[in-house]
């Protein structure tokens, strides 16, 4: 009899990777959904902090929604802490925005790795499609990405396999190479055509926004903090995901939320940060101080204002803001907010 051969599979969610693990299972492998969580998805950062979508339904990570749906055995691995790293200092450098994305990949694949000795898995599989994505997907940097995390020949790339070289799995005879894809590009044709004959009716449509780091805003406010305060730390890389920022003359920072799920994100801040809340309906803040010095009243008058900006103020645009200090200074007080001028919270906003 056959030997019953396992995979681990790299799963986002997404079609690719939904129809890459529907490919192998028709084969009679036994595959694992791994979905690894860098802190730095947009959907899952969101559904975690407790965010509403504008029709007012929560959002939902799609490797958890379709898992389910499709009946694949998901395992959510949480990698944030050790990514921090890839982050901010790739070995191949960043996409056109923040996206270390040959690092990213390799730190993935070497994660998989471990997790396929782990649960006694023989390959891993992606749904990686050859020349899809300019920095990642294409032949030279898949070498190089198999190499660095000590992968080489264990990736099956079910949706291109007939166009990349042979792997461990189909030279063995585990994996049927005539039954697999040779799909490339950034066409989404045959993956359509392939959805329909596998029975996979729903999924995410792409819109490559996945990922903060590949966010042009995100990017703009990290490259700001670096330049202004010469370092950038884990909290502030998660900082930078969320709320309006704005740095004031001064070269204070201040972030605003914009919403339930970050008022809250913010709350939890309180205790390393000024804050700033209104006495009634509105947006909370946090700022920053540059060498982590004490505020002076001229800047909270000045954060006062801005959030006042986006709160319920009375008919003369006043909001009294309360407003404390990192629990190490044990500063509290209460300011008058008043609205601030366009003009100049346009200047100060990142």
């Amino acid at each position: 009899m056959k030997e019953k051969r396992k995979a681990v599979a790299l799963y986002s969610g997404g079609l690719d990777s939904t129809l890459a693990i529907k490919l192998i299972q028709k084969q009679g492998i036994e595959v694992i959904a791994v979905h690894f969580y860098t802190g730095f998805c947009i959907t899952e950062t969101k559904r975690r902090r407790g965010e509403k979508k504008p029709d007012g339904t929560h959002y939902m990570n799609p490797a958890l929604k379709y898992a389910a749906k499709y009946g694949f055995n998901l395992e959510i691995v949480d990698i944030s802490e050790d990514y921090f790293d890839i982050v901010t200092n790739p070995k191949y450098g960043y996409g056109s925005n923040i996206n270390p994305c040959i690092d990213c990949r390799a730190f993935m694949y070497k994660k998989a790795k471990e997790l396929m000795d782990q649960f006694g898995a023989d390959f891993i599989i992606s749904g990686e499609v050859l020349n899809q994505r300019p920095m990642s997907q294409h032949l030279k940097a898949m070498k190089i990405i198999e190499k660095e995390a000590g992968v080489e020949g264990l990736v099956l790339k079910p949706l291109s396999a007939k166009v990349l070289p042979p792997t461990i799995p189909e030279i063995k005879g585990w994996v049927d190479r005539e039954k697999l894809e040779g799909i490339a590009g950034r066409s989404r044709k045959r993956q359509l055509q392939l959805a329909k004959q596998l029975g996979i009716n729903e999924y995410e449509q792409p819109a490559g926004g996945c990922c903060y780091l590949t966010d042009e805003n995100f990017a703009r406010k990290y490259l700001e903090t670096i330049a202004v305060e010469n370092r950038i730390t884990r909290e502030d890389l998660y900082i930078l995901t969320i709320g309006r920022h704005f740095r004031l003359p001064t070269g204070t920072k201040v972030v605003i939320s914009r919403n339930e799920g970050e008022g809250n994100f913010l709350k939890g801040l309180k205790n390393k940060y000024w804050f700033f809340e209104p006495i009634g309906k509105g947006a909370v803040a946090v700022a920053k101080t540059i060498e982590d010095k004490p505020l002076e009243e001229e800047e909270i008058k000045m954060i006062a204002d801005l959030v006042a900006r986006y709160c319920k103020t009375d008919e003369n645009g006043k909001i009294y803001i309360r407003y404390s200090s990192p629990e190490k200074e044990n500063i509290k007080g209460l300011v008058e907010g008043h609205r601030m001028q366009e003009e100049i919270l346009e200047s100060w906003r990142i």
